[in-house]
C-alpha cells in the first residue's frame, strides 16, 4: 500500500459465536471469494505459517490449512505451505529436524493435500541480498523461494511475545520470511544482559545461546554484547528471572526493523492474504509456549489484503477491556510499530471491519 493512501482498508471477521472453527474458517474463505479468485490456475501459492515448538498446542491445526489448500486446489492453483528455520537452538534450527517436528504435528501432504517445505535450505544459509531503503536497514537477507515468490497467503496464530508485544501477520513476515541471518539482523539491538544477583550458573542459557555468547566469569553466567544476536533464547530458558532486556533503549528499533522487514518482504509479492486467528492467545509465542493458559477468550478469524489494518483490527478487538500484551505496561513495543509501520507505508491504521 502507498504512502498517503486515505481510503479504510476492509478487515473481514468471522466470529467463533455458535460456530466451529472449521465453520468459522471456512465463513471466511465463502465471503472473501475476491480476495481468493485472484490465485489462478497454475499459481504456485506460499502459505506461510509456524507449526510451533515441540510442546506447543496452540499453532494453526493442519485441519484448517487444508481447507484453504481444497479451496485453492479447486481453482486449480499449486499450494504449498512452508516456514523458515529459526536462529535459536531446537527442532527448527535445520530443515531435517524443522520437517520432522511439522509431520509429528501433521503437517503432511496426505492431511494438508499439499507439501510442506522449509524456504531457506537445509541449515537455514539460503540468505539472498535485496536492497532497500529504510531509516535502520538498508538491505533484507531472504531465501531465494521468498524472492520469486508472486502468491502469498499468512496465516497467523495470534499470541503475546516477550520481545515484540503483540506477535500476529507483520511478524510473521519480517521475522518468519526472513532467512536465518536476516532475523539475527532484525534481533541484534535487543541485548540483554545477567542480572548477577539472581544468577544461579545453572548452566541453562550457556548451553542455549545459538551464538556461543554465554559463558561463567566469576562464579556468574556472562554475555558478551559483541557476540549476541539478541535472540532472546536466554531468556526463554532462564527459570531464575535472571536475564533482563533494556527495553526502552532498544525496543523500538526491533520494532522498526521488523516492519522494515515485512515491506521490503511483500513489496515484490503481487497477491497476498493474510490471515489471523484469534483464538488460543497465549502470552508466549508459539515458538515458547507449551500448555500454556490462555490469555483471553477466544473471538474468530480476522482477513484482510492490508497486513497493518489485520493486525490492527485484531488487537483492538482482543484489547477492549485493557492491553492484554503490554505485561503490566512494561511493553509497548507493539503500539510503535503500528505507527512506524503506517509511516514507512506498509499498510493503513484506518480499517472497516466487516462482520461476518
Amino acid at each position: 500500500m502507498n504512502k498517503g493512501v486515505l481510503m479504510k482498508s476492509e478487515v473481514y471477521f468471522s466470529t467463533l459465536e455458535e460456530k466451529s472453527r472449521n465453520e468459522c474458517f471456512r465463513t471466511i474463505l465463502n465471503n472473501t471469494e475476491a480476495y481468493f479468485s485472484r490465485f489462478k490456475k497454475g499459481a504456485f501459492v506460499g502459505l506461510k505459517l509456524t507449526v510451533g515448538d515441540r510442546k506447543n498446542t496452540g499453532y494453526i491445526k493442519p485441519e484448517i490449512v487444508k481447507i484453504l489448500v481444497e479451496n485453492l486446489k479447486r481453482r486449480g492453483a499449486k499450494p504449498f505451505v512452508f516456514d523458515t528455520n529459526v536462529i535459536y537452538t531446537g527442532q527448527r534450527q535445520n530443515a531435517v529436524d524443522h520437517m520432522n517436528l511439522a509431520y509429528q504435528k501433521g503437517f503432511t501432504p496426505d492431511k494438508l493435500g499439499c507439501p510442506f517445505i522449509i524456504a531457506d535450505s537445509v541449515f537455514g544459509t539460503d540468505s539472498k541480498i535485496r536492497k532497500v531503503d529504510f531509516k535502520n536497514i538498508k538491505e533484507i537477507r531472504i531465501p531465494s523461494l521468498v524472492t520469486v515468490m508472486q502468491d502469498l497467503i499468512v496465516l497467523s496464530h495470534i499470541t503475546g511475545h516477550l520481545m515484540s508485544g503483540y506477535s500476529a501477520s507483520i511478524k510473521n513476515v519480517g521475522m518468519g520470511m526472513a532467512s536465518r541471518a536476516g532475523k539475527q539482523i532484525q534481533h541484534s539491538s535487543m541485548k540483554p544482559v545477567i542480572d548477577a544477583a539472581r544468577c544461579t550458573l545453572c548452566g541453562c542459557c550457556i548451553e542455549s545461546c545459538p551464538m556461543s555468547a554465554i559463558s561463567e566469569m566469576r562464579g556468574k553466567a556472562f554475555i558478551n554484547p559483541n557476540i549476541c544476536g539478541g535472540c532472546g533464547e536466554c531468556i526463554a530458558c532462564c527459570k531464575f528471572n535472571a536475564v533482563s532486556i533494556h527495553w526502552h533503549e532498544d525496543e523500538n528499533t526491533f520494532a522498526e526493523r521488523m516492519a522494515e522487514y515485512a515491506s521490503g518482504i511483500l513489496s515484490h509479492i503481487r497477491r497476498k492474504v493474510f490471515i489471523n486467528f484469534a483464538y488460543d492467545v497465549t502470552e508466549e509465542c508459539d515458538c515458547i509456549a507449551g500448555n500454556d493458559p490462555k490469555i483471553t477468550e477466544d473471538i474468530g478469524i480476522f482477513t484482510s489484503t492490508d497486513i497493518l489494518s489485520v493486525d490492527k483490527a485484531s488487537f483492538d478487538m482482543l484489547t477492549k477491556k485493557a492491553d492484554i500484551f503490554s505485561r503490566n505496561g512494561k511493553i509497548k513495543i507493539h503500539q510503535h510499530q503500528f505507527e512506524y509501520a503506517k509511516k514507512i507505508g506498509l499498510g493503513n491504521l484506518d480499517y472497516k471491519l466487516i462482520e461476518i
